[in-house]
């Protein structure tokens, strides 16, 4: 591929369209799929199809790349490649993702990465993400005890030092170990998920509570949010969208020496400030 010409005017924008259709893109996403000369999209839902064909004439689908039973790695190198065409072609393109735009979207990082190298210009836009959703229906503050986030499949593939005293989530718990696509809307993966609860009992004890969560989609809809224990999974309503909520397991130790230090070094920081001794 021979490198773009100095006059070649071919971008990408990658935006998020939120989790719940229209409300919650934000108005900068929005924007950036009214101007674009080209929208390819990735929706949910039926409604968020027609919300963004609407907003633009030129708006098409990559959803005829996923084909039942083909490696979803296929299929979204063929998204990559499909974006690059049109930018090619030097025309302003956005691409439009369920959710979060770069959280769990292979093909919008790898579509950038390619354009920034063939010297065009390329961004993206944040969109509100299933964990915003999560954060906010469950109210969770990641900020008060930690929160680790894996992808389900990664967590057992790559055996993790995770920490029971902060929370844990985990992504796409009905499709783990499963690198197909399907068209159903049961759980593709329920060896794996029965795997996942053997590996999450011996850590936290097989009578812990966890939570299924799944984002609502249109805004007079309430979220799923299922409490379970941890032994109970396999018996579980999972979908491919499901995500694990698993609360701390205890407070974590507090290390008094550092507390103590700490509490010397921002007094002596303040009396410093203050122009005094500590």
């Amino acid at each position: 591929m021979s490198m773009p010409s100095a006059k070649s005017r071919g971008s990408l924008v990658v935006v998020g369209t939120g989790i719940r259709v229209g409300s919650q893109t934000s108005p900068e996403a929005t924007y950036a799929i009214r101007r674009a000369e080209k929208v390819l999209f990735l929706a949910a839902d039926y409604i968020t199809c027609r919300w963004i064909e609407a907003l633009n004439q030129t708006a098409e689908s990559m959803e005829r790349f996923y084909v039942e039973g083909r490696d979803r790695l296929e299929t979204y190198h063929d998204m990559v490649d499909c974006t690059l065409s049109w930018v090619r072609k030097d025309l302003a393109v956005c691409v439009a993702a369920y959710g979060h735009p770069g959280v769990f979207a292979y093909p919008t990082h790898e579509a950038i990465r390619r354009t920034l190298d063939e010297g065009y210009s390329a961004s993206m836009l944040p969109g509100i993400s299933a964990e915003d959703c999560l954060f906010a229906d469950l109210g969770i503050d990641p900020g008060q005890l930690g929160c680790q986030s894996y992808e389900a499949t990664d967590f057992l593939a790559r055996p993790r030092q995770f920490d029971t005293a902060s929370a844990l989530i985990l992504w796409q718990i009905g499709v783990i170990g499963v690198v197909g696509y399907k068209t159903t809307a049961e759980i593709w993966g329920p060896d794996g998920l029965r795997i996942l609860t053997e590996v999450l009992g011996a850590r936290y004890g097989s009578h812990h509570g966890v939570v299924i969560y799944e984002a609502a989609q249109y805004p007079v809809c309430t979220p799923s949010i299922q409490h379970v224990k941890i032994r109970r999974l396999p018996d579980a309503r999972v979908t491919p969208i499901s995500t694990l909520y698993v609360p701390p397991l205890a407070p974590a130790r507090i290390d008094f020496e550092m507390v103590r230090r700490l509490c010397i070094e921002l007094v002596a920081e303040d009396a410093a400030a203050l122009g005094q001794d500590a």
